[in-house]
Order: C-alpha cells, then sequence, then structure tokens
C-alpha cells in the first residue's frame, strides 16, 4: 500500500459520553475534522478538558467515538481497526511500568504483543536511542520517572510504526532529560516518521511543531502552519527598562503596560495603528528616562490565551 497524504485524516467526529442520574451526557467533541499531513511534526493543544484526551484515545482504540470517521495511515478504523492502531505507536500521559520486568525484557514483551519476529526486534538499539542502555538489565521499578518515560518511548516504537503519539512525554521530566527525548523525537521525525505531540509547555510545541491545532470546548479552533499562527496576533511589545527604577509602570495613553519582574515594563501595541517610535516617544513624555529597550513579537502562549480565553495579555510577567 503506498504511503497516503495524511497520516492521520478525520472527518465529524464526535464522542458523546453518557449521562448519569446526577449529571447530562457530555460531548467532548462536536463534529471535529482535521488532517495530520505525512512526515509531520504536528502538535495539539488546548486548556484541560478541551477534548485532546478523547481524541487520542479513540484513535489509540481506547474509547470508541459517537460519530464521524476516522482513517489512520489509509485505513479506516471501523474497517481495518487493527491495521490502523498498528500503524500507532502511543506514548500515553500516566506512567505505565512492567516493573518486574527489565527494560530489554519489557521491550522483548511489547515487540512480541505486535507479532514483531525475534530477527526483527531492536530491543538493544532503541534502549540504547532513548538513553537507557547502561540500564537494560536493572528492573524497571528501580528507573526514576524520567527514565520510565524514556522507556515508554522505547515501547512506542518496537513494531516500527509510522505515527507516534506523545501524551504529555515531557511531564515531570527534567530538563537534561528532556533535551534527550527531544533530540530521539527528532531524529524519528527525521526519518520519517509522524509525530502527535500534546505538551502544556507551549514554548516546545513552538520550537517543535510545524503545524499546530488548537482544541477549545470539543472544537478544532485553529490548524495552521506555526509560523501562521504566530501571525495571527497584530501586536508587539516594546520592553523598557528605565535608566532608574520606578516604583510603578508609567500610564501610557493609547497602549498597554505590564511591568515585569526585573523592574522593566512592556508596552503593547498594535503594528497597524501605532510605531515603536510613537512608543518610545510616549515613554519619554511619561518623564521616565530609557535606559535599555528591545522587541518582542507574539510567542504561541500569546496566541493560545487569545483564541482559548480572548486575551492575549493573560500573560505571566515573569516567565521573561
Amino acid at each position: 500500500m503506498s504511503q497516503p497524504d495524511n497520516a492521520i485524516q478525520i472527518r465529524g467526529l464526535k464522542k458523546t459520553y453518557a449521562g448519569s442520574k446526577k449529571s447530562p451526557p457530555k460531548t467532548a467533541l462536536k463534529g471535529v475534522d482535521l488532517e495530520i499531513p505525512r512526515g509531520s511534526m504536528f502538535g495539539l493543544l488546548g486548556p484541560n478538558g478541551a477534548g485532546k484526551s478523547t481524541l487520542i484515545n479513540i484513535l489509540a482504540g481506547v474509547v470508541n467515538k459517537s460519530e464521524g470517521q476516522v482513517v489512520i495511515w489509509g485505513r479506516d478504523i471501523d474497517q481495518q481497526p487493527r491495521d490502523a492502531r498498528a500503524a500507532l505507536g502511543v506514548v500515553p500521559q500516566e506512567i505505565v511500568a512492567d516493573v518486574f520486568f527489565t527494560p530489554r525484557e519489557a521491550l522483548e514483551v511489547q515487540a512480541g504483543f505486535y507479532g514483531v519476529p525475534k530477527s526483527e526486534r531492536r530491543s538493544d538499539e532503541l534502549l540504547a536511542a532513548v538513553g537507557l542502555a547502561d540500564k537494560a538489565d536493572a528492573y524497571v521499578r528501580a528507573l526514576s520517572g524520567g527514565m520510565k518515560r524514556r522507556l515508554m518511548v522505547a515501547k512506542a516504537m518496537v513494531h516500527a510504526p509510522p505515527i507516534l503519539i506523545l501524551d504529555e512525554p515531557t511531564a515531570g521530566v527534567d530538563v537534561e532529560l528532556r533535551r534527550q527525548l527531544w533530540a530521539y523525537v527528532r531524529r524519528l521525525n527525521a526519518e520519517g516518521v509522524t509525530v502527535v505531540l500534546t505538551t502544556h509547555y507551549l514554548e516546545e510545541a513552538q520550537a517543535l511543531c510545524d503545524r499546530i491545532a488548537i482544541v477549545n470546548h470539543g472544537e478544532i479552533i485553529a490548524c495552521e502552519p506555526t509560523p501562521q499562527l504566530l501571525r495571527r496576533l497584530d501586536t508587539r511589545n516594546v520592553v523598557v527598562t528605565p535608566e532608574s527604577a520606578l516604583a510603578a509602570p508609567p500610564a501610557l495613553a493609547g497602549f498597554e503596560v505590564t511591568g515585569r519582574a526585573d523592574g522593566a515594563f512592556a508596552v503593547t501595541y498594535r503594528k497597524g495603528q501605532s510605531s515603536v517610535e510613537q512608543v518610545i516617544a510616549a515613554v519619554r513624555a511619561a518623564g521616565v528616562t530609557i535606559g535599555d529597550i528591545t522587541t518582542e513579537d507574539p510567542d504561541l502562549e500569546d496566541v493560545f490565551l487569545a483564541l482559548t480565553y480572548g486575551d492575549a495579555n493573560q500573560r505571566d510577567p515573569t516567565r521573561d
């Protein structure tokens, strides 16, 4: 079978969970249409409860859809469920570990579940790729949380699936382990594996993903190449560091001013209505002597907040 243009294609996908005496039925997905191109590094983002986990669980075969069509690697999940799911490697958000196995044994068992012949198994290669070669014969229960999460990635790849789904893969993982994990995932993607990523670390999604979809209230509210998505906001920040510390940021007519933790303040303006020169003039007119000045374009967090909460300025000033 030839490789499809879209690794995953979804049409009119709906999911309604049955209610009870105490709660009414809940619609988690409201007719989702989504195409994930083959070979992409695709981000699936959204607030808690937006429907991301339901969508992933339907792809993985854990949850049954209510309506719609899902095609994975050219296979309809209703007509060819086993073949469709075999095209996926899924790393769930929760750490699932066979604590009485060694990592090598865990991969061998997983490969057996997928019918991979012993001559074609790559257990040691996968362990080395995720930085666990020296732990191959240790018991899984002795591994740290970050190591267990990397082992789950290796388990997801034992049958060499063309699609890898990572659901919050770096939650609770320290910076160095996160760097190693992303290096491996980038390598897989460069080799042709389609990667679908959900994460609350928006800076990761911005750096890694070539295309991003945002889910909110069970609907896709944006699905665009990352650079195009970042251009959705027409605002820019001018960050001013005063020559002398100020008791409070100045009030500037026509501009929004936000204080920063380091004593600087950000002045937000719309590109089509104002300019950096006008901001500087307003700051000086307010009696502020400028020590330093930089500009910031919107990042993914700004766009995400604008689309999901309707306020691009709900930004944490301490993160800069």
